[in-house]
């Protein structure tokens, strides 16, 4: 069996594909791609048995086959090859492959194809049709909240829920909560899926920079994306996520809006005086200032900032863990913020003011207990 290709191409589609491959896997297979040509493509695909991605790419051959090819080898070897076309041959029996470019040969050891785990099918499941960009956006905005507790394995997706209104992403962890709602997106049947934090990564980092189509296929044990000429699969969390809808606040009634890039600004600066293992910080609220604090008395560090702010409400004493509020922040893309409040030891809830007609996003993040304080 042989076939021709582009060595850029081919490492183009490899490194889109190659997150997935686990080193020192347990079952040896995995640290292969799976290479098929059929039609005149080639079709590429890696797996970890929980995340699959299949892509493919036009290339010159009369004869059509597979084979296993080590992943780790192949993409050294081609990242320091110029731009040329490459020749592959494959020994169907021995299932050795060589690599014939301008510079010279290289022969390695594949594997017989059929040893490659089986990628799922849909099959009794449900279809979604959205866009590359909002997929992006949403994962974005609600990932970095999820949990990495393997003990509340429930938490540690982005839960997916789809209904004839709209399609709502939510991650937690216990200690903070995103809910990423948009109104374009709606199913002609209320459905939800649980997706995994890692799949999730993998997907976000072989979404294309340009907008596309893609179709989201899903039943009780995968879910399907399709876009351009990619395929993405992942298993799904079979957990019941929390009732997330009861913990937002209904009516939070302090409304404290800030720039977000001064306060971003000033809880960076201030948590670095802050107690290592709480990463506490103070806001107190008083008319129309703000003012951030930290100490850490083991240390004898302290520091405070005072912003400007506009308020409604009580004054107001409250500690937050100065980490979350600063990746909450840094995906909040927003001039300005409401950060809506009610008391020390109720939860304060994030929203950006500047959202699209079509997005609904916010941001909730439970205090801490006032340590080191009066």
């Amino acid at each position: 069996m042989k076939f021709i290709v582009s060595s850029a191409q081919l490492l183009d589609h490899l490194n889109r594909v190659s997150g997935v491959v686990p080193n020192n896997a347990i079952v040896p297979i995995l640290e292969n791609f799976l290479f098929k040509i059929s039609k005149g493509k080639l079709l590429i695909t890696a797996s970890d048995l929980q995340t699959s991605v299949i892509t493919e790419l036009e290339i010159e051959a009369k004869e059509e086959g597979q084979v296993a090819v080590p992943a780790r080898t192949l993409i050294d070897t081609l990242k320091n090859l110029a731009e040329q076309p490459i020749t592959f041959t494959i020994d169907e029996g021995s299932y050795t492959i060589e690599l014939s470019s301008d510079n010279g040969r290289y022969k390695l050891s594949g594997e017989n194809a059929t040893d490659f785990p089986k990628i799922p099918d849909v099959s009794d499941g449900y279809t979604l049709n959205l866009s590359t960009s909002i997929l992006q956006e949403a994962i974005s905005n609600t990932q970095f909240a999820a949990s990495n507790d393997e003990l509340r394995p429930a938490m540690t997706g982005v839960l997916v829920k789809f209904e004839d209104s709209n399609t709502t992403f939510v991650a937690t962890d216990g200690h903070r909560l995103v809910r990423y709602r948009r109104l374009d997106v709606i199913s002609d049947s209320d459905s939800s899926i649980l997706m995994p934090k890692k799949a999730i990564a993998h997907l976000q980092k072989a979404l294309p920079t340009d907008n596309q189509d893609c179709t989201l296929e899903f039943n009780a044990s995968n879910a399907f994306f399709t876009f351009g000429n990619y395929k993405f699969i992942c298993r799904l969390i079979d957990e019941r996520f929390p009732d997330f809808e009861s913990v937002i606040p209904s009516d939070n009634p302090f409304k404290l809006t800030v720039d977000k890039d001064e306060f971003l600004g000033s809880l960076k600066r201030i948590s670095l005086y802050a107690n290592k293992t709480t990463n506490q910080v103070v806001l107190k609220i008083s008319g129309s200032e703000l003012q951030v604090s930290a100490e850490d008395l083991d240390f004898a560090n302290e520091a405070n900032e005072r912003l400007a702010c506009e308020y409604s409400g009580d004054d107001l004493e409250i500690g937050f863990n100065a980490r979350f509020l600063i990746e909450m922040l840094n995906n909040l893309h927003s001039k300005k913020i409401d950060f809506n409040l009610s008391a020390p030891n109720k939860a304060g809830v994030l929203v950006p003011q500047d959202q699209g007609e079509a997005d609904d996003l916010i941001m909730l993040v439970m205090p801490v207990m006032l340590t080191n304080y009066s």
